[in-house]
């Protein structure tokens, strides 16, 4: 989540719902070589298919051609080591790649020398365009809030780790014939019923007070409402201490985005009495509204269960650490998890090599990506004002692409 700001800051994103498909998906189609895109586009790509066998492969440029600095590669390298387990070990869902695909590039990769990381990447990749290749990208970041290990004065709202209540089932008026695909999250009540499981508004009004464990407590509701967006986040104690904390689960019931709600009732804009279209313009409406803003924000159903992390960053989808300015969120249906992704953007900052090492509830379809900014207050600003629109491409092992080339004959 996983777990999805500037534009999905307008709507509100869900970057902490964190979900893998499961299986794999039919081996994709391939067209003649692409021409390269245009360096940016008007609108977002919206998604126009269910998986990167339907949008269509396309040949990209050489890797050569492309504006890639070796600082830039060297960084990308290191996520790149980082995720090869589990690249090895995965089945691809997006059909492109097979595992043992990648074992030459990731057995070259461990011993690769940092300063030639561009070099790295050209022998061994080839460039794929996804669909049109007009790529539209977001940004999240790992938001620090102040929190405490222990409840007392100014520290009062709850972070709970997963409840042991919380369960898949059926709920008893769903016919047999409609029981298909995961059954959905609830809980059994007194009478042994299934059950949605308590939305937004009863955890905050005490519905698990005794039954979950709280990992710790949070100073301030609203910044912690926007740290479940995000999917993650560290807490920091009165005394100094860091805890930092990843997503774990979520409870089931409807994600809505407040953002949208807030611009269809005129909120967000430029106007008078509007409050400006970011994170910082939602927050701002929300602490001089209180009331209307608890309202607001209760809309959103769904609620974000963590765990403590050990280690020394948040982990995305694949298990690994996500890193600042090499990490991006994408839809496994359309790009291998820990794959590298070329962006070239409108956004000179998120232009560049990225690793695909996560995922999100509203990071959907082909070319839609989710770039990370680490931790701060610069990686805040950079985060809640990304909207870059422009070109991407997948970096495949060159056996796949071959295959895929070959494929297509």
């Amino acid at each position: 989540m996983r777990p999805v700001l500037a534009l999905a800051m307008l709507v509100l994103l869900a970057g902490c719902g964190r979900i893998i498909p499961e299986g794999s998906l039919p081996p994709p189609t391939v067209t003649a070589p692409a021409a390269p895109l245009p360096p940016a586009v008007a609108t977002p790509a919206a998604p126009v298919a269910a998986n990167a066998a339907l949008a269509g492969i396309a040949l990209g440029p050489s890797l050569a051609a492309l504006p890639l600095g070796e600082a830039d590669a060297a960084s990308a390298l290191a996520s790149f080591v980082e995720s090869c387990p589990k690249l090895l070990a995965r089945e691809d869902a997006s059909g492109l790649t097979r595992s043992e695909d990648w074992r030459a590039a990731c057995t070259a990769a461990r011993g690769w020398p940092q300063a030639r990381a561009r070099a790295f990447f050209a022998e061994h990749f080839a460039a794929v365009q996804v669909g049109d290749g007009k790529a539209f990208a977001t940004g999240y970041f790992e938001p620090e809030i102040a929190g405490s290990r222990t409840r007392r004065p100014g520290y009062e709202v709850p972070v709970y780790a997963t409840p042991t209540d919380l369960v898949r089932g059926w709920p008893d008026d769903v016919p047999e014939a409609q029981r298909t695909g995961r059954p959905p999250l609830g809980r059994y009540d007194e009478a042994g019923r299934f059950v949605l499981y308590h939305d937004r508004a009863a955890i905050e009004d005490g519905a698990l007070e005794g039954k979950a464990q709280v990992i710790a407590y949070a100073a301030d509701p609203v910044e912690f409402f926007f740290l479940q967006i995000q999917g993650s986040g560290r807490l920091r104690t009165p005394e100094g201490e860091v805890i930092r904390i990843g997503y774990a689960g979520q409870n089931g019931r409807e994600y809505t985005g407040i953002g949208g709600v807030m611009r269809e009732r005129g909120l967000l804009g430029s106007g008078p009495g509007q409050y400006p279209g970011s994170m910082q313009g939602i927050m701002a409406y929300i602490r001089e509204n209180p009331e209307a803003g608890r309202d607001l924000m209760r809309l959103n159903k769904s609620w974000i269960f963590f765990t403590e992390l050990k280690g020394d960053g948040p982990l995305g989808v694949l298990g690994v650490p996500v890193r600042r300015e090499s990490s991006v969120a994408a839809d496994p249906a359309f790009v291998p998890l820990g794959a590298p992704v070329w962006l070239e953007l409108d956004r000179r900052e998120a232009s560049g090599l990225w690793i695909a090492q996560d995922t999100g509830g509203a990071i959907k379809g082909a070319n839609r990506f989710d770039t990370f900014w680490g931790a701060g207050e610069d990686a805040r600003v950079i985060a809640g004002g990304m909207s870059g629109r422009g070109r991407a491409l997948v970096l495949l092992p060159r056996a796949a692409a071959s295959r895929l080339s070959a494929s297509a004959q």
